[in-house]
């Protein structure tokens, strides 16, 4: 009896660790390198492993009232295939809207697959997918929870994907669910960005939705009517890259840091979850002090992870004296995930500022070098600065005791966020 104690014990010492932690990497830059210049180009294709494609097409969403209605006109337009991935897909007003386009495109001979993280749509799988299966669209999980996966529990597709006919794609931060377009609990609808995507870079795109799906059902998608010929559309130079624990040293926390600390003039992020770790928040604060302009938009009050905004806060204090600018986004929950820099590199995706999205989940991004772009998701920023309190220096420093009393243990979320 005592034997199986002790090993009981171990287990879930193993399984408390196995979740919450992550190795670490210590991320710095060998050498400075500067956003402008075609070497970084280089660098980020080289290291990143991927290439800047030319030609594409690129549209700017903002919020569900946008992209849910670009989403569905592409949906309900589908000729071949639809490929979807989905972090969050909760049942609901929208939720229905898309299950009915999407099985009314499978009823009429459109081959439409469909990944759901087993977490993030948790409670709701089998409502969504039944009626989809029944229309003959090929449902997965991903990682379903299962004893035999306990040592990947933490790992989940975070990606936001739908790539239509193999032509058009959609990246961005928001999943399937109400809260996107109405709001809930009488709060305002949720802030958010998807980028909408013709032209070569697709391919890229649907690529990315072949991963996750051959993991989930081992089937590796070849037919012509998902991946379609390279041809131009726009434009826009850019790539898609996705990260995912299984790279170890994730592509998205390396792009992040190599972006901001390439910076010569600005910087300017929106994200919902701000827990950027010791070696991030250094290279924020080496960026700020040789002059570059680095604005954060965060949540405010309004956010839907009060615990996780605690930690966040706890932090902002060696950054703010560096110069970073900190401002708290009040409306409503802001889910946006974009990065600009120096008005010519714009990323779009799903990635976060914390160790969750950086070493614990599949992740994407598209990343555009592209003054125009820049400029469409810049013009979001100013509105959402103009909508947000800056958090400064003395306000910081006289928080409430309980704040600062909590922050202080909640440090742990620093690693497991």
């Amino acid at each position: 009896m005592l034997y199986l104690t002790i090993i009981g014990g171990a287990f879930i010492v193993w399984l408390i660790f196995v979740l919450l932690f992550a190795p670490h990497i210590p991320y710095h830059i060998e050498a400075d390198v500067d956003a402008r210049s075609r070497h970084f180009v280089q660098v980020l294709e080289s290291t990143l492993q991927t290439t800047v494609t030319h030609g594409n097409r690129v549209e700017v969403l903002t919020d569900g009232d946008q992209f849910y209605p670009a989403m569905l006109a592409d949906i309900r337009s589908a000729r071949e295939s639809i490929n979807l991935e989905c972090y969050i897909f909760k049942d609901g007003g929208i939720a229905r809207q898309f299950i009915e386009a999407l099985s009314d495109r499978a009823r009429h001979g459109v081959r439409v697959t469909i990944v759901l993280d087993a977490i993030g749509s948790f409670g709701t799988f089998r409502r969504v997918s039944r009626p989809l299966q029944d229309a003959g669209c090929r449902v997965e999980p991903y990682q379903r929870i299962t004893w035999y996966r306990l040592g990947r529990l933490n790992n989940r597709t975070h990606r936001e994907l739908l790539v239509v006919d193999g032509r058009v794609g959609f990246v961005g931060g928001a999943g399937v669910a109400d809260w996107w377009v109405a709001g809930q609990r009488g709060k305002p609808a949720w802030r958010d960005m998807m980028a909408r995507v013709e032209g070569p870079l697709v391919s890229d795109i649907m690529g990315i939705v072949a991963e996750n799906w051959l993991e989930c059902c081992g089937e590796i998608l070849t037919a012509p009517d998902t991946f379609k010929p390279r041809e131009a559309r726009g434009g826009v130079s850019g790539f898609a890259l996705k990260s995912s624990p299984a790279d170890r040293s994730t592509a998205s926390r390396v792009l992040f840091q190599t972006l901001v600390e390439g910076a010569n003039e600005s910087v300017a992020i929106c994200t919902p979850y701000f827990l950027p770790d010791k070696a991030f928040r250094e290279a924020f604060i080496r960026t700020a002090q040789r002059g570059v302009a680095i604005r954060v938009v965060v949540p405010g009050p309004h956010t839907d992870q009060r615990w996780v905004r605690l930690a966040s806060r706890r932090m902002f204090g060696p950054l703010l004296r560096a110069g970073v600018r900190i401002f708290e986004y009040e409306p409503g929950m802001t889910h946006v995930k974009s990065l600009v820099v120096d008005r010519l590199w714009s990323a779009i995706g799903t990635t976060n500022i914390d160790n969750r999205s950086f070493e614990h989940n599949d992740e994407v991004n598209v990343v555009f070098r592209d003054a125009g772009v820049a400029a469409r998701v810049l013009a979001d920023v100013e509105r959402d600065v103009a909508c947000s309190r800056e958090v400064t220096l003395d306000a910081w420093q006289q928080r409430p005791l309980w704040e600062k009393l909590i922050g202080g243990v909640a440090w742990i979320l620093e690693r497991q966020q």
